[in-house]
């Protein structure tokens, strides 16, 4: 049987001036990391930020890169989790890398999913007041969405990411072999991202994942296809508007629901962050179509395709119980997508016809809660 044809290499820029980077998607980048980093910040020193699941998987291979490149480095591990998020852990990052002697010139990796990226890059934006960092994705909704855009920060017990800072990273390694390593619930997880991007502004995208998801859970070409087209989406919104003024709420699209959701259970394994934004797609396309901005058909089409990737479409799903309407409604005005005491929804008039609606009244959204939570 001859050889799996290995994955052509490609290569998406953030534009953003002077704080350009490049995001490198293809296989077995992590072995040539060290190579790549010496390239970009020639004599630089290295703390690695990651968590014992990915260390155990991908540590040794990213030192021995660092070791070859002739790179110093010191490694910090911390328990893997959404809770791990925290100001504590922050404190513990923050002094590993103060320890490690990193200078302003030097560099913080976080190697791991979304909560490794999201704290090392914040722990990289304060300490000496700002020190470079690059992220080395390991998980599916690390490598489409939070390692991309600069977006950095920790949980609150008032909400998920309400502490942090924008710190754009210097380069993004998206090595598509760690995916084979993801349990299968965290891979379903990160493709709700993927879909994301398609019921944003992409009707064509999500067409071809529609026929084309086993093929993406599968590996190979069209895994690539997903997440290139999912990095390049988001590059293209983050150029245009870094600091999330306008057009980049879009990419919020699921999260306001999904946020009170992940606060509700307590951001543990109960409901991973990528369940709560597939859940709160649904929401929002179901609120959609009460307003009548969409037909219910395309709700339809939504929760079949999310159904058939594995992920969760009803709350019932959820394990344990939840809070009422009222509950879910205070969690979410803590969300960052509240202006003046307003929430902020991402509401669609189709598929691939997302827009930002400032002027949703409580009663709608009430009903829709209301209506789920007895589904």
């Amino acid at each position: 049987m001859p050889a799996a044809k290995k994955t052509k290499t490609e290569i998406v820029r953030v534009k953003l001036g002077k704080r350009s980077y490049d995001i490198v998607i293809g296989e077995n980048l992590l072995a040539d990391a060290g190579r790549r980093i010496a390239k970009l910040k020639p004599g630089t020193a290295v703390a690695i930020v990651t968590d014992g699941n990915v260390a155990h998987h991908h540590l040794a291979t990213l030192e021995r890169s660092l070791e070859a490149a002739k790179i110093s480095y010191r490694s910090v591990l911390l328990s893997a989790g959404e809770g791990t998020k925290n100001y504590s852990n922050l404190e513990t990052v923050a002094e590993a890398i103060l320890q490690s002697r990193i200078e302003r010139g030097d560099l913080v990796v976080a190697l791991g999913g979304g909560v490794i990226g999201d704290l090392a890059g914040f722990a990289a934006s304060v300490v000496r007041r700002g020190v470079d960092f690059a992220q080395i994705p390991t998980t599916l909704l690390a490598q489409v969405d939070s390692s991309v855009g600069g977006k950095t920060g920790i949980n609150s017990p008032q909400g998920k990411n309400l502490i942090g800072a924008f710190h754009q990273p210097t380069l993004v390694l998206a090595d598509l072999k760690t995916l084979d390593t993801l349990p299968a619930r965290e891979f379903r997880a990160g493709y709700a991202e993927v879909a994301k991007y398609g019921l944003i502004n992409d009707a064509k995208f999500f067409e071809w994942l529609e026929k084309n998801w086993r093929e993406v859970f599968a590996g190979g070409a069209a895994r690539a296809k997903a997440v290139a087209t999912s990095c390049k989406a988001k590059a293209a919104i983050v150029g245009r508007d870094e600091r999330e003024t306008g057009e980049r709420a879009l990419l919020n699209l699921g999260h306001t629901f999904g946020h009170a959701l992940e606060a509700a259970t307590g951001y543990s394994d109960r409901l991973l962050h990528g369940e709560g934004v597939a859940l709160g797609m649904v929401l929002a396309f179901k609120l959609s179509a009460k307003l009548k901005l969409c037909k219910p058909t395309d709700v339809t089409r939504v929760i079949k395709h999310l159904e058939n990737a594995g992920l969760p479409v009803r709350l019932s799903q959820v394990p344990g119980s939840l809070p009422g309407p009222d509950g879910l409604l205070s969690l979410m005005a803590q969300d960052k997508k509240v202006v003046r005491g307003k929430l902020v929804f991402i509401l669609a008039k189709g598929i691939g016809k997302a827009f930002i609606a400032k002027n949703v009244d409580t009663k709608d959204v009430r009903e829709v809660l209301n209506g789920a939570l007895a589904e």
